[in-house]
Formats: C-alpha cells, structure tokens, sequence
C-alpha cells in the first residue's frame, strides 16, 4: 500500500486532506499563507507524518535560487515536521546535491529531523542520476530518497514537450535501479522512497505499483478536478496528459460539480494505491 499525500488549495485543505495521514508540505507557502501554516500546526497531532518539501520544483521552474538550510529549520519547526527534504539542485551534476546533503543532513539530524535526499543530474546525464540515487541508498546521512518528475525526466532529457517518454520516465528509472540491485540496497539499509509529484495521469501509480513505494505525493487529483478536468478511461488516465497551469493556491470555489469531480479524482488515486484497478 502506497500512503498518497494529496496537496489541494488552502481554502480546500479540509475538502482534501483532512483524511489522509502522510502529508507533504510546501516550503513556500509555510513562508508566504499564514493560514497554510496553521492549518498543519494546529494539526500535527492527528496524523502520522508531516514531510516538508524544499519547493526545488517550484523554485526551479520560477528561476529562484533554493532555500538556505537557517530558513528550512525556520519553516519546518513552524509545523513540526518529520522530514525535511534537503536543498536538490535540478539540471546540476550530482556531485552538488550529494555535497547539499553533506552539509545539511547532520544540522536536521541533531535537530531531531529525518532527511529525505532527491537525486538530480545535469538534463541527458543517466548515469550521473545513479550515482546520485546509489550514494542515498548506501549513505546514513538519508533516511528517505524522492524519485522526482523533474530529476528523472530530465535525466533522460524529456522533462518538456515530450509526454509520454515522461510518463514512461520513472517506472523505467525503478526497473533500472533494480536491475543494479541498487533498489534492494535502499531497502536493506532502511530507507523510504517517496515519488514527488505526478505528470501525465494517474495510472502511473499502477505502472510503478511493482515497486516498494512508501509515500506519493501530487495536486493532480484536486487541481485537475477542481479546473473542470475528470480522471477518464485513457491508458495513463489523463488523455491530454498534465494539466500545466501551476497551481493556485489561493484558488477558492464553492461549485459543488467542481469540488465532487475532485473528490472523485482523489478517490480513483486512493483506490490504485491501495491495489485496486
């Protein structure tokens, strides 16, 4: 069983995520929405885990640079989170993660947070991408590896306007990492694995579903539905691929068609992560 963290406006955090108990959360809006922030504080008591992204997806497609670790700390204590995603560096040799880490993990550490580690790469560099990946396997500085949409599609240089080498990218990345025995490696020195994000359909789950996957995370289930946008019968189940327009998340609306048609879209993900298609 996959436990899948659905990420949903803050205005619609209760619509959405209120039931689930593994919950990943975004270092920008713990800095920007006040009431993003005290929606999760107030609720740490009644779920399981609390991850707290480092927002490398956002700030890389805005051309921002990444977070520095005082102000992770800062964000994460606000909502007492469990695992700190440590600064990742997409489109950059491995080598500068892995150093990011380096620095960073025991700092989490002895503050009392997991680390969670997220492979990146120059775009093309396959083998630098296993590198990276196989350093997290091995090293005690990692306690969770985030297989990302962005890091492994850009590691087979088909992040953009290539949907479905993308949608293709990370079950073909886990088959490869298990044929190196690099997976059963993860799995012998305890790390979780964590799928960041989701890009053309839900029935990637089902694809990579051979796999030990801990954690999931995506607003594609509440942002598609909530935009007009059903889970359908295509074989990735978005037959138009990603819905691309970033996710707003001051979005508020009281269309009870748009808010049903996401709890839907949240239900059919639930159902594949539990086994069920």
């Amino acid at each position: 069983m996959i436990n899948f963290c659905h990420i949903a406006p803050t205005k619609h955090l209760n619509d959405f995520c209120e039931q689930q108990t593994h919950h990943l959360l975004l270092a920008h809006l713990i800095e920007e929405d006040p009431e993003y922030t005290k929606w999760y504080a107030e609720g740490k008591g009644l779920y399981d885990t609390y991850i707290m992204d480092n927002s490398a997806f956002e700030m890389y497609k805005q051309g921002r640079e990444m977070y520095p670790i005082d102000k992770l700390i800062e964000m994460a204590n606000k909502v007492g989170a469990d695992y700190v995603v440590m600064s990742d560096y997409p489109n950059e040799p491995s080598k500068k993660t892995i150093e990011a880490a380096e620095y960073l993990a025991p700092k989490l550490k002895e503050l009392g947070f997991g680390t969670f580690f997220v492979p990146q790469s120059v775009i093309g560099d396959f083998e630098d991408y296993i590198a990276g990946f196989a350093w997290a396997a091995s090293s005690p500085l990692v306690d969770y590896i985030g297989v990302s949409i962005l890091g492994v599609p850009n590691a087979f240089g088909v992040e953009r306007e290539n949907k479905l080498q993308r949608f293709m990218s990370r079950w073909y990345m886990m088959n490869e990492l298990d044929r190196r025995g690099i997976l059963e490696l993860a799995a012998a020195n305890g790390k979780k694995i964590h799928f960041l994000g989701m890009v053309d359909g839900p029935n990637e789950i089902m694809l990579c579903s051979q796999f030990r996957i801990d954690t999931w995370d995506s607003s594609a289930a509440v942002w598609a539905g909530l935009r007009g946008i059903a889970f359908d019968s295509s074989p990735t189940g978005l037959i138009n691929g990603k819905y691309e327009e970033e996710v707003d998340f001051n979005y508020e609306t009281s269309d009870t068609n748009d808010i049903t048609r996401a709890q839907k879209n949240c239900e059919y993900i639930d159902a594949l992560c539990g086994g069920v298609w």
